[in-house]
Parts: C-alpha cells; structure tokens; sequence
C-alpha cells in the first residue's frame, strides 16, 4: 500500500482554520467553579447582603460609567443572558439595576451608554442612588470578569426591485 504524501500547504491550512473557531469563553475556567449557577438577580436584588461574597453571571446594558478614587463604577441595566451568556437585546425583560464596581480606573469613554456586558461578579452589598426624584437600591457587584459584546447590526434594508418595464397587465 502506498501513503500518498499530504501537501504541506494542509498541513498549516487545517489547524489555523480550527484554531481560528476557538473563541475566549465568557466565563474564566478559573472562575466556571465557583459560580453559583443556582444564584439569580431576583434574589440578589431582594436580600444583596444575605449573598455577599457569592459569584454570579450576569449580563445587562450599560447606563453610565463613572470613574472614581477606587475604580470605576458602572451603572447597568439588567438584561437576562441568552445563548453564549449574551445579553438579549430586548430591554423589556430586565428586572433591575446593579451597580458593578470594577478595580481598575477604566476610560468611561471604552463603556458608553448602550454597550451590552457580561460579567462575573462577587456580591458586595447594596448602595441607594438617586434615579430623578427617587432613591433606588442598587445591588453592588465586584467585577471578576468582564466580557463586552459588540453592538449588533442594524437589520439589513430590503431594497425593492424597481423594473424599467411597466407591468405586464397595464393595458386591462
């Protein structure tokens, strides 16, 4: 039997095409472990102090980023995760706002109003915050990990096809 040699131009193709379907999962593994997938917003929105110190997934929009002397603050909407845990983008399911507080001075330029998040956070508490006329309970989360999705696309225009001819039953 004869083994017909592999060009060597498969041999590089092959493995830089599967390497290249390999994306960074939303989740750390150093982190998938200690997230407790049983955790929800609801309850964390209930009873933040009752669940300090515990991992959750979540997603939302940013409303606002606001450096501070610790960090950066960032204000969000809460949206439920759908496939990939990214957020969905209908903002009607939210059931909240949380603040997440990220160690690192990050530029609020990099996280306008609008952008869509997945974060690994571990609860911290509560803090009221003014929305217009009314304080609100934000629960707190310290940023694990961050994972900001690009904005989806607009959907695409259909262009109606115009003919040179008129119709073919014009003269009825």
């Amino acid at each position: 039997m004869r083994i017909l040699p592999t060009p060597s131009w498969l041999l590089f193709c092959v493995p830089s095409l599967l390497a290249a379907c390999v994306s960074a999962p939303v989740v750390p593994p150093s982190l998938e472990s200690q997230v407790d997938p049983t955790l929800t917003f609801a309850q964390v929105r209930e009873t933040p102090d009752s669940y300090r110190g515990r991992l959750l997934v979540i997603g939302g929009e940013v409303l606002v980023a606001r450096r501070m002397k610790d960090g950066t603050r960032i204000e969000i909407l809460q949206i439920p995760l759908g496939r990939w845990r990214q957020p969905l983008a209908d903002r009607t399911t939210s059931e909240g706002r949380f603040v997440a507080m990220h160690k690192d001075a990050l530029d609020p330029a990099t996280l306008p109003p609008g952008t869509l998040l997945t974060l690994v956070g571990e609860v911290a508490g509560a803090v009221r915050l003014p929305i217009d006329e009314v304080e609100y309970p934000y629960p707190i989360l310290e940023v694990k990990s961050l994972t900001i999705w690009p904005a989806p696309e607009p959907p695409a225009y259909y262009y109606y096809y115009y003919s040179p001819r008129p119709i073919p039953y014009w003269r009825y």
